[in-house]
């Protein structure tokens, strides 16, 4: 299987400018070949590929001297990233979603440079120390083991001035957890995190809410600072570091929980989320909170490490219908326990939705499911 190492990194301030001005320099090529591309279509009808970008960099470097000083290959992988923002135009055009055209980068949009692997990708670990040619050394916490065979290497400066370094690696050997026997359906809701279909429920922690006082404090600050000044950019540096606690124990939250049902269960069925990312922009602030995708992405990866299996389902309708008897029951939102009047069947609803999506995950796989349904009291 793929898997990302990632790792943080320090080195001394005459590495880190080195590495900033590669960052830069690598944002500048990224603009020019976008800037390429766009004017000989406006202007001459005509499409520039990445084979012929890719060959212009030899005199790229005899007309601009300071790229130079980027390895190759690093280079060459901002060319790949121009092209790949362009098939992924084309795509959505093709489908007919909203196409967005790509855009020119600032130089807090672009925050990463890619070096290839090791027999020609100017880089090289021993020894807790990456060496980056034409940059410098970096020290490297290796909390844990690198496996498999190194792909690419990617260097990335985040919005609070931290650099990290991601092994991509391949032929990763999984992980696979202790057989169960057992399958379980999950459901996402508006009050709780998760419900499944045993009637266990997750409750939402809400870390951006407990961190929004400090949050708002730190933004207005932010907005009382002068653009360009030194205190603006402390005061930036706060509010990222606030976003990135948020993000950093919303991650933890999701890989504790994925890893609990992954040990008690073989198999997961989980809505499946395509309609949602077609409208996630009707999504309020606490449903962003939860982050869902980034859950159930985690919840893949971390099912294919330990051999255990995700199932989506179209949970379409899976609130309305009863678990018990099948018939529907029309009810909105603010509803929020399920009371069928055909069987008398008193439920939560995130429950009862639960137990529907376990019950056509399996009978989407020709499974036969049992059903011991309990009622409130």
């Amino acid at each position: 299987m793929k898997k990302v190492f990632k790792y943080r990194i320090k080195a001394n301030r005459k590495t880190l400018a080195k590495a900033e001005e590669v960052l830069e320099l690598c944002r500048q090529l990224y603009n020019l070949c976008l800037e390429q591309r766009k004017n000989a279509w406006e202007k001459h009808q005509k499409s520039v590929s990445r084979f012929d970008q890719m060959n212009q960099l030899s005199d790229l470097k005899k007309a601009f001297t300071e790229f130079k000083k980027v390895y190759a290959h690093a280079l060459c992988n901002v060319i790949d990233r121009v092209d790949k923002a362009f098939q992924g135009f084309f795509r959505r055009v093709k489908s007919g979603d909203k196409p967005g055209y790509p855009r020119f980068k600032s130089s807090s949009r672009y925050d990463s440079f890619t070096l290839e692997s090791r027999n020609q990708g100017g880089w090289k670990l021993e020894d807790n120390k990456l060496t980056l040619s034409k940059i410098g050394v970096f020290k490297v916490k290796l909390s844990r083991p690198i496996q498999g065979t190194i792909k690419t290497v990617t260097i990335r400066r985040n919005s609070s001035n931290k650099w990290f370094v991601a092994f991509s690696c391949n032929n990763v050997p999984t992980k696979p957890l202790p057989k169960t026997g057992k399958s379980v359906g999950i459901d996402v809701g508006c009050e709780s995190f998760l419900t499944d279909s045993n009637g266990r429920k997750i409750e939402n922690p809400r870390f951006f809410k407990k961190s929004q006082d400090i949050l708002e404090k730190r933004q207005q600050r932010l907005s009382r600072r002068k653009k360009g000044s030194n205190g603006r950019k402390k005061a930036r540096l706060l509010v990222a570091k606030t976003y990135e606690h948020i993000s950093n124990q919303r991650k933890d939250f999701h890989f504790k929980v994925a890893n609990q049902l992954l040990k008690e269960n073989d198999t997961i069925y989980i809505e499946k989320m395509n309609s949602w990312n077609a409208d996630w922009k009707v999504l309020n602030k606490s449903m962003r909170d939860v982050a869902w995708f980034q859950f159930f992405n985690i919840l893949r990866f971390k099912a294919e490490e330990a051999e255990k299996e995700i199932i989506e389902v179209p949970a379409k309708g899976t609130s309305q219908k009863c678990s018990s008897c099948g018939n529907n029951v029309p009810k909105d939102l603010s509803v929020r326990i399920h009371n069928c009047p055909f069987c008398r069947l008193v439920l939560d609803r995130d429950h009862n939705s639960a137990i529907n999506i376990l019950r056509l995950g399996m009978s989407l796989q020709g499974s036969v499911v049992p059903f011991p349904v309990k009622t409130c009291s």
